[in-house]
């Protein structure tokens, strides 16, 4: 008879780890994901869909908040210290459909006072009174889907706005009351030089956001261009683009803290935050994934019915699977997470999120600190600057 492997010690090193009973729980957080597009990006490899002219925003609302009902149980007195509006293209969505929806969520599970609610924007989808409704419900904070400012790009992305337009949205992000934005960018795009990369960094610098996604293309599978991939740079040029580019942002003031992000003073992403150092999330719509912790020690992960049809068929089940997180995946779990936050975090937050000890990592430490890719800091669990770069290799040591 199999063993359930949910309950089995782990063991690193031959000495079984028996795991506790959480402490405390992590903060709570809610992802809601939107999953239409107005057309499907060829890099793409979200779970997203083109949109047809009439979305169906108030079927859609009411699966959400039908979906989250049946999440409550996880809750566990906590309230929820963010909101990340996710796709797609959660900024297709009206402000009368997102404020019906943000109220029917705060009378289910309380706001922190000081909540981030974040919604994913492309700046084909601005209209200044649009998201001035947008800053009135509630919603802080912007991300916004920019990519390149560089039309010979942007149409290889296949991106449906221009560099003109790029640049107004931020102006409108602004204008309709937003502080606190996010503009996401690419480079290593098809045939892009250093000077075009650095040419798009400067000018995303130059619209003031408060944080920066700067991440480099790769090819992902089931997309357009896994089966019809273009010229991307060589190495050596991706190499130039990636140390040039972190050296200009930190000129600009705008630190690193975490793989691809980088913000001014105070200005991390709470949100993402609390998925990097292994916090809790309530994941809703098409698609979503959550990760829970429960008082028992269980920590599941859980993950969503894929295509809208189904998520809003009445017949069928918002939930298509969950698992339990066993002993031994959960260090993997854990590190690979918080090792990809430069400063990586306290070491005493492992057994505060698995209900592990410590000394389960003893080995694999030990192992990735001879290698020269974990920081040789017993009250820390941070990579070298070198393990930011091999972050792949680093969690090796951490598999079971």
């Amino acid at each position: 008879m199999s063993q359930d492997r949910s309950a089995s010690p782990l063991i690193l090193g031959g000495a079984p780890t028996p795991r506790a009973a959480l402490p405390q729980l992590p903060p709570l957080a809610l992802y809601i994901h939107i999953p239409w597009c107005v057309r499907k990006c060829p890099y793409c490899d979200f779970n997203s869909h083109a949109a047809s002219p009439t979305l169906p925003e108030e079927e859609y609302v009411d699966a959400l908040l039908a979906d989250l009902d049946l999440e409550l149980h996880a809750v566990h007195g906590r309230e929820l210290s963010s909101i990340f509006f996710g796709g797609g293209t959660p900024s297709l969505f009206s402000a009368q459909a997102l404020g019906r929806l943000l109220k029917g969520v705060e009378q289910r599970i309380p706001f922190a006072g000081d909540i981030e609610v974040t919604l994913e924007a492309n700046p084909g989808t601005f209209e200044q009174e649009k998201f001035t409704a947008y800053r009135a419900l509630g919603i802080n904070r912007l991300s916004i889907g920019i990519q390149s400012f560089q039309e010979q790009k942007l149409k290889a992305l296949g991106r449906i706005h221009n560099g003109d337009e790029a640049i107004r949205a931020a102006g409108m992000a602004r204008q309709a009351g937003f502080d606190n934005f996010n503009l996401d960018l690419m480079h290593g795009l098809p045939d892009q030089s250093l000077d075009d990369a650095l040419d798009d960094l400067r000018q995303a610098i130059a619209m003031k956001p408060t944080h920066l996604s700067w991440y480099q293309l790769t090819l992902e599978p089931n997309t357009v261009f896994w089966n019809q991939p273009p010229v991307l740079p060589e190495d050596d040029t991706l190499w130039d683009i990636q140390e040039a580019g972190q050296a200009l942002l930190a000129e600009h003031g705008y630190a690193q803290y975490e793989v691809s992000a980088y913000a001014q003073p105070g200005r991390a992403a709470r949100h993402n935050l609390n998925y990097w150092s292994f916090g809790d999330f309530i994941g809703i719509g098409a698609g979503a994934h959550g990760k829970l912790s429960h008082p028992d020690g269980r920590i599941q992960r859980t993950w969503k019915t894929r295509l809208p049809k189904d998520y809003l068929n009445p017949a069928k089940p918002f939930k298509a699977g969950e698992k339990d997180l066993g002993n031994e995946e959960l260090p993997f779990e854990f590190l690979m997470n918080a090792l990809r936050l430069t400063d990586g975090v306290d070491a005493v937050l492992f057994a505060q999120r698995t209900g592990l000890d410590l000394s389960s990592l003893a080995e694999g430490r030990r192992q990735a600190e001879q290698s020269g890719l974990l920081q040789v800091e017993p009250s820390r669990l941070a990579a070298t600057a070198r393990g930011q770069l091999f972050l792949n290799d680093l969690l090796q040591y951490f598999l079971i």
